[in-house]
């Protein structure tokens, strides 16, 4: 008889990546709590980008105002958004994902960001040992980049991406069929990856608090509560299911944005219009990158101190003509109740689909 195999699937994150990459371009910074965010000012309107593990102590996350962050860490090193850097030390580290060797052939690569992605065997995997691999991924980050990361071990994806963080930092865990109620039973639906606040909050309306209450839960309820596909799927969430392989697709970006916050809020109507212009172009300017014109457009108005609404439109037909984007985000702001002053603005273009469509 022959020994049943399982298709082990690695998830990769990189610790604390962007306070990380700080740190190695400033050693002195080494230890001591660090936050990046905006332009590195904390008296001035931002949000946090990253915090490292020492500013964490202090109660400090990504997007909290640069501002609270500063009350709740004053002893913090606040640094601007460098994204070419973060750019280039991803790139190194996923260069040297695609660069190993599992089973005596390459390993299948799936990005997911600048500092997280999929990593799984693209031969039969029977014997193959993923707390070895798992080790030899960290130490061979490590080597290259002089970042650390940690390593998430599933039979699944899904378990895979959720063990990493019971792996942090600079650490693995593996979770599979059979320790993910042992596991994950008594923790919040929010522990599971795909599942947020508000959907969290509509599962407690439920009485689904845990992640065994959700997948033991009927999945004919959460389908007529949240919707024929969201629901069965949350119900497959709660179960750690997940059927999706390692896909090293490179990733087709669906839509680009920019956004604006101001460091004092704008009341001129006229002003406010002509950022929607500007930000527009800067956008336009993206989807160029992309060789696709934009089929639709999406605007973000958030006013003071923290409200915030969006609008958007289908375009008559594609475009990439600067003027004829900004008049339709423009036209969105028109459908805008402005009866305070705003704080932020956003402009989304979304593309048309590329020839063949998006990968699945």
């Amino acid at each position: 008889m022959s020994t049943p195999s399982t298709t082990w699937v690695l998830h990769v994150d990189l610790d604390q990546f962007i306070a990380a990459v700080e740190v190695l371009r400033r050693p002195e910074l080494a230890g001591r709590p660090v936050v990046v965010g905006g332009r590195g000012d904390p008296s001035e309107r931002g949000v946090v980008s990253t915090a490292s593990y020492e500013a964490r102590e202090h109660g400090v996350g990504s997007g909290m105002p640069l501002r609270v962050a500063a009350r709740r860490c004053p002893d913090a090193v606040f640094l601007p958004v460098d994204a070419p850097a973060y750019d280039a030390a991803s790139a190194v580290v996923m260069e040297t994902l695609r660069s190993l060797t599992w089973g005596g052939a390459p390993v299948v690569v799936e990005v997911l960001g600048w500092d997280e992605a999929f990593v799984a065997a693209s031969v039969p995997d029977a014997g193959l040992d993923p707390q070895a691999f798992a080790d030899r991924i960290r130490a061979e980050v490590l080597a290259a980049t002089g970042l650390h990361c940690s390593v998430g071990i599933g039979d699944t994806k899904l378990r895979a991406k959720t063990a990493t963080d019971l792996g942090k930092p600079r650490g693995t865990y593996r979770l599979t069929a059979e320790n993910w109620f042992e596991v994950m039973g008594e923790r919040p639906t929010r522990a599971l990856w795909g599942i947020g606040a508000k959907t969290a909050k509509k599962l407690a309306a439920l009485g689904i608090d845990t992640v065994e209450q959700l997948a033991t839960s009927d999945a004919r309820v959460l389908a007529a509560e949240l919707g024929p596909t969201m629901g069965p799927w949350y119900h497959r969430l709660g179960r750690g299911a997940d059927t999706s392989a390692v896909d090293a697709t490179p990733w087709v970006p669906r839509a680009h944005g920019r956004e604006t916050t101001f460091q004092e809020d704008l009341e001129d109507p006229d002003r406010i219009a002509e950022e929607v212009r500007l930000l527009t172009r800067r956008v336009v300017a993206d989807i160029d990158r992309e060789g696709r014109p934009a089929a639709r457009v999406g605007l973000k108005v958030r006013f003071t101190p923290f409200f915030t609404v969006s609008r958007s439109l289908t375009l008559p037909g594609p475009t990439n003509d600067p003027e004829l984007l900004a008049d339709a985000a423009v036209e969105l702001l028109g459908r805008v109740e402005r009866d305070r002053p705003v704080r932020l603005l956003g402009v989304r273009l979304e593309m048309v689909p590329p020839e063949g469509g998006y990968p699945r």
